[in-house]
């Protein structure tokens, strides 16, 4: 009897270490977007829409953590950021008015983008090639979400990817390789996760 109460309550401590896991993990990796989001370029007066670094922490979160977990981390960014915490790119004017400006649209499609990387990367071999497929799809829905936006803004396509998207291709194929190469890496050392 005195065996099953320990068995059940290194069960329930098992699970509750777990539950803390999953959660640090999610904090973490939004903390992480947070962080690259700082690294910037801005590029005034060509376009309204910074160079940073935090797409790619984007695909490295759907990535490395999956399209649950990847979700939930950029559900929470956008929360941390929309409740005025300076998680945004130090570009004016924060809080739930930059997801309202120009760069809204990329914002409010990062938990889709974390989804879908982290979707079709978590299906088949964890390969290069896959992880690079995984993050062009995500990067596509990410583009198509900053597009829309854009164009509500300036009610033309041609300003929408003249802000949005010229400035952007050779960068942003720079960031898929790079995270579809850590992921492809971190996958084949058998990280737990």
């Amino acid at each position: 009897m005195a065996n099953s109460v320990s068995h059940t309550l290194s069960t329930g401590q098992e699970r509750a270490l777990e539950a803390a896991r999953q959660v640090a993990l999610v904090v973490g990796a939004s903390f992480f977007v947070a962080l690259c989001a700082h690294v910037t370029i801005p590029l005034m007066p060509l376009t309204p829409v910074p160079l940073t670094v935090q797409n790619l922490a984007v695909l490295l979160v759907g990535l490395l953590l999956g399209s649950r977990r990847g979700f939930a981390a950029m559900a929470l960014y956008l929360i941390e950021g929309t409740a005025g915490l300076p998680v945004f790119s130090p570009t004016p004017p924060g809080g739930i008015a930059h997801l309202l400006g120009p760069t809204g649209g990329f914002l409010m499609a990062y938990p889709l983008v974390a989804f879908v990387a982290g979707f079709l990367f978590e299906r088949g071999a964890k390969t290069f090639l896959r992880a690079a497929i995984a993050g062009v799809a995500a990067e596509i829905l990410l583009f198509a979400g900053g597009l829309t936006w854009l164009y509500v803004f300036t009610h033309s396509l041609a300003k929408a990817a003249y802000f949005g998207l010229y400035f952007f291709v050779a960068a942003e194929v720079m960031k898929v390789m790079f995270a579809a190469a850590i992921a492809a890496r971190w996958r084949r050392g058998g990280v737990k996760q």
